[in-house]
């Protein structure tokens, strides 16, 4: 079996990356594509000797793989007309050679693993390719498969449809071709279709195109799953590969830091990032995309108007209430305002902390074994040491700790009476498990307690983290007037607006959303309770806190193996302030079926720790 890498491009789209050599020469974590795919081949006994068809800086290349000293045979072809040609036109110049032995054809802007690799050389087919989930930001071809696993149809632009997206397959740029395959059907169609159309534009799948059309499907389309490899066609593809082949500690650091988009990867099972898994239901997705068109060419509303809308939805006054970009755009609004020291329980949500000084912060590190606190603790503390405002999140986060409404209330009286402001975060308030509403967010106690300031996250609790909506609410007329002016006037889009102009008529919805939610985490603790080495923390929110009690692993590691292991991603809390082991980690909750992938993964790993170790 031999082997064909197509690298002639010019990989214009990486810009100032291949100025002075081709795509393939681009560092993919410190190695090149070319030398990974060439080490990948090294490895394959199979493989008998590659063919590198090289085009656009086609000298730099040849130096280049000639230092690398592969020990398989490599022989060279050069495309003079990589400019003005396609890949079809570079296979065209090697390919009398696949009708000598079974053949290997590489893309060489294809970064994967070893297993996948392997995959293709040990199948034994006619004709295979590699197919995925589409990534609609690629390029490459879409097809779709009949039962047999076999490409049944090439999809042109012309032909794509959004409600069939879900049968499309994306093709991966690896080929296997037998020799007979090869002798008998692919190389006469691609010298007809040479002679025919040329090399200018065409892509060597257009010949499999036209076999398609004979209404005999022959090419296997084998689904990669779980198997890393990438195409690179500009910076955010070079910027995303570097995360999927990084590993171990830096792989996690790199998904961490990109503070969401992980939809990107598919196959990844996100655990780290908090919103409700049961809302919005598909009756409110699909008036939503019924109105996709208006809502992408119209300009939002302003401020006024957005108020409106939230006043309604949470029955409280316009004047009362401040809508922003996610709570975050809120909190960054909100914190430049306050004077003075700050005191909050510890560990919490570090964006309020964040925005002050450490020593403008006065901390109230709980004690307690479950993370618990009451308002009398909070109110002895703090009385001690006094601050200008008291921050609670409330579940807190990451310990799910709850404080009913009569102890709320009691903390409104306390910093009222001692001219404290008082900021609420109720972010996660509506996954608790109450008798009694927990919310703040009633405009009587708006106007009886004027120091106090009600946060909300719409995107975590509604399950809408794409939209990028909070609401703030707050008796202090001032205070809701100046961050009216502090953020932008159309500081929400139209997606936005229009969703908080439809989602009354979907409470019902929502609340059903929210019983079943609370349903799934009651199973899901006790499952969590049945993993060895782990103690779970009481919880009121859509994540749980846990902690390893093994000194054998890390939370750090555990972190790291789940992520290079199992695709899972988790929020590791051993930097969180106020925890005082390193071994807490906290759990967001999802579906039942989506909970039992983590539980069954921190089984197999806690069970054999061991083997996880080594």
């Amino acid at each position: 079996m031999q082997a064909i890498i197509l690298a002639a491009g010019m990989g214009k789209r990486l810009k100032e990356h291949t100025q002075n050599k081709t795509k393939c020469m681009v560092p993919i974590q410190g190695v090149t594509l070319i030398e990974r795919s060439l080490r990948a081949l090294e490895q394959e006994k199979q493989i008998s000797k590659i063919f590198l068809v090289g085009g656009y800086c086609y000298q730099a290349l040849v130096d280049f793989v000639t230092s690398l000293h592969i020990q398989k045979p490599i022989v060279w072809v050069e495309n003079k007309q990589y400019e003005m040609t396609n890949n079809i036109f570079s296979l065209g110049l090697v390919a009398k050679e696949m009708a000598k032995e079974d053949t290997i054809v590489l893309e060489s802007d294809i970064i994967f693993e070893q297993k996948v690799l392997k995959r293709l050389i040990e199948e034994d087919r006619e004709c295979a390719c590699f197919v995925s989930t589409p990534k609609p930001w690629m390029d490459g071809v879409l097809v779709t498969r009949n039962n047999e696993g076999k490409i049944d149809s090439w999809i042109d632009a012309n032909a794509y449809r959004l409600d069939a997206v879900s049968s499309y397959y994306k093709t991966v740029s690896m080929y296997r071709f037998s020799k007979a395959f090869s002798q008998t059907v692919f190389l006469p169609f691609l010298d007809a279709y040479l002679k025919t159309w040329g090399g200018q534009k065409a892509e060597y799948e257009c010949v499999l195109k036209v076999l398609a059309l004979q209404n005999h499907p022959m090419v296997d389309a084998m689904v990669l799953q779980d198997e890393r490899w990438y195409e690179i066609n500009d910076i955010q593809d070079m910027d995303i590969a570097e995360s999927i082949f990084a590993v171990g500690e830096d792989r996690l650091n790199r998904y961490l830091k990109r503070f969401g988009g992980y939809w990107r990867y598919q196959g990844l099972y996100d655990y780290c990032y908090l919103v409700n898994p049961f809302f919005p239901n598909d009756r409110f997705c699909n008036e939503m995309k019924s109105r996709f068109d208006v809502l992408l060419r119209e300009y939002p509303s302003g401020m006024a108007v957005n108020s409106l809308l939230a006043a309604k939805y949470f029955e409280v006054l316009p004047e009362q209430i401040v809508v922003g970009n996610g709570t975050a755009e809120l909190i960054k609004s909100l914190m430049e305002q306050l004077t003075g020291k700050m005191g909050m329980p510890y560990p919490t949500f570090e964006e309020y902390p964040n925005r002050r000084r450490k020593e403008d912060v006065i901390p109230f590190y709980v004690k307690d074994k479950d993370f618990a606190y009451s308002s009398q603790d909070l109110m002895d503390f703090y009385t001690k040491n006094p601050v200008s405002t008291l921050i609670l999140v409330n579940p807190d986060n990451p310990t799910g700790h709850f404080l009913d409404k009569k102890e709320l209330l009691a903390l409104c009286d306390f910093t009222k009476e001692k001219q404290m402001r008082l900021v609420v975060d109720e972010s996660f308030v509506d996954f608790a498990s109450c008798t009694q509403d927990p919310t703040l967010l009633d405009p009587a106690l708006l106007q009886q307690y004027p120091q106090l300031v009600v946060i909300k996250s719409i995107s975590k609790s509604f399950g809408v983290a794409g939209l990028r909506l909070g609401i703030l609410a707050s008796g202090d007329a001032k205070l809701i007037a100046f961050m009216k002016k502090d953020v932008a006037i159309w500081n929400i889009n139209s997606f936005a607006e229009y969703y908080m102009q439809i989602i009354e008529k979907y409470k019902d919805d929502y609340l059903d959303a929210l019983d079943r939610f609370r349903q799934v985490r009651t199973r899901f603790l006790q499952q969590l309770q049945t993993v060895p080495n782990l103690l779970v923390y009481p919880t009121q929110a859509n994540y749980v806190m846990v902690f390893l009690t093994t000194d054998k692993i890390s939370s750090r590691y555990l972190a790291q193996v789940l992520l290079d292991q199992y695709h899972i991603l988790i929020k590791d809390l051993s930097s969180k302030e106020g925890l005082e082991h390193e071994n807490y980690i906290r759990l967001s909750i999802k579906t039942d079926e989506e909970n039992e992938v983590l539980v069954l993964a921190l089984k197999e790993i806690l069970n054999h720790l061991d083997e996880a170790l080594q």
